[in-house]
């Protein structure tokens, strides 16, 4: 537990300091944030605006994870660095994605296909890696499981090596571009993705609290390394709840790509590493709603020739066009956050409860 709190203490210092020092330097260097000219107009003031602070969330979180195993003098896992390795990979990719935007002054980065490319590379070394069998425990846990889960893993439901890799990235992929289009209005991804690391803090705490190392019964949890991967989600939030000092309306600095992916990536990280895949859909409840109103723009769009259900996705600029201030949707997309986040954990601990 004094790891944990480490680690969610120094991230939240480092990111809270360290932003600061990042809105003066990339001010100075002239790393503003183009805006896309089919958006709301009223974005047309934040061009210029610092962006690439996700490099701050990632250092915070990193340093903070490393800095509390220094301190408790404790080993990092195999869990612990194959998360760590997709979240600062993700973020390398969506860094390149900013630094193109920046460099050529438009408002947008790497082709869609590299991006894609970039993307696909690390989820499968993360996946390949996280389910092979060199990587397993004295008990023979490997981080990953070849199991579909829900709150554990699905003892009928389980998936060939292939389709395993293959829905893993279709994880990886879906969240890190979720939490990208989530990613438009000050403060909204970084709000929501402190209640949702919060949350995943807990539910690595309780599975480490019910481990099944010691006392195997129905209600344990057959994971690997929860206290460690608790240690990570302590840290992230940390990293998040300081930038979003920063970051919360009127932003002085855009997390950008490099911080979107990342964060969206850990997020699947935590939920394949924690056998709570399908959960992830019910505490992730607004990245679903962003991605799906997309989906359901570009779908209708194409089919109708022309038509729109939305008058803008992702959703939150529909409200927008609607006259919604933007301080009123993020506030209440928190709210949604919120509710989706306490859901998941109900159901969470119900199905332990239920165990007994």
């Amino acid at each position: 537990m004094r790891a944990i709190l480490l680690g969610g203490g120094i991230s939240l210092l480092i990111s809270l300091l360290g932003t600061r020092v990042a809105i003066h330097w990339f001010t100075q260097w002239g790393y503003g944030q183009e805006i896309r000219d089919d958006g709301p107009t009223s974005h047309h003031t934040k061009r210029g605006t610092p962006t690439m602070g996700g490099v701050v969330i990632i250092l915070a979180a990193v340093i903070g994870y490393f800095a509390a195993k220094l301190i408790t003098l404790t080993t990092p896992s195999a869990s612990a660095l194959l998360l760590l390795f997709l979240f600062v990979g993700m973020g390398l990719v969506g860094f390149l994605d900013d630094f193109i935007k920046i460099s050529k002054q438009r408002s947008l980065g790497l082709r869609s296909k590299a991006k894609m490319a970039g993307q696909t590379l690390i989820a499968l070394v993360f996946g390949w890696l996280a389910l092979s069998t060199w990587l397993e425990d004295e008990n023979g846990r490997s981080p990953a499981s070849d199991k579909v889960s829900f709150l554990r893993e699905l003892d009928w439901f389980v998936l060939p090596t292939v389709l395993a890799l293959l829905f893993i990235w279709l994880l990886v992929a879906g969240f890190s571009n979720a939490v990208n289009l989530t990613d438009g209005l000050d403060g909204l991804a970084a709000g929501a993705c402190v209640m949702v690391f919060g949350a995943y803090t807990l539910v690595n705490i309780w599975q480490n609290n019910q481990f099944c190392q010691e006392e195997p019964s129905a209600s344990c949890y057959n994971v690997r390394d929860p206290l460690d991967l608790a240690i990570i989600a302590a840290a992230i939030t940390g990293a998040c709840f300081g930038f979003l000092w920063w970051n919360a309306s009127p932003a002085k600095i855009f997390m950008g790509d490099t911080g979107s992916l990342a964060l969206g990536s850990a997020l699947a990280g935590f939920a394949i590493l924690t056998r709570t895949e399908l959960l992830l859909v019910v505490l992730g409840g607004l990245f679903v709603l962003e991605t799906a109103s997309v989906m359901m723009q570009v779908g209708f769009f194409k089919l109708t020739k022309g038509k729109r259900i939305f008058r803008m996705a992702p959703i939150h600029h529909h409200f927008e066009m609607l006259g919604w201030e933007q301080v009123t949707v993020v506030i209440r997309f928190w709210i949604i956050t919120g509710l989706c986040v306490a859901t998941g954990l109900g159901i969470f601990y119900a199905e332990w409860v239920s165990r007994l």
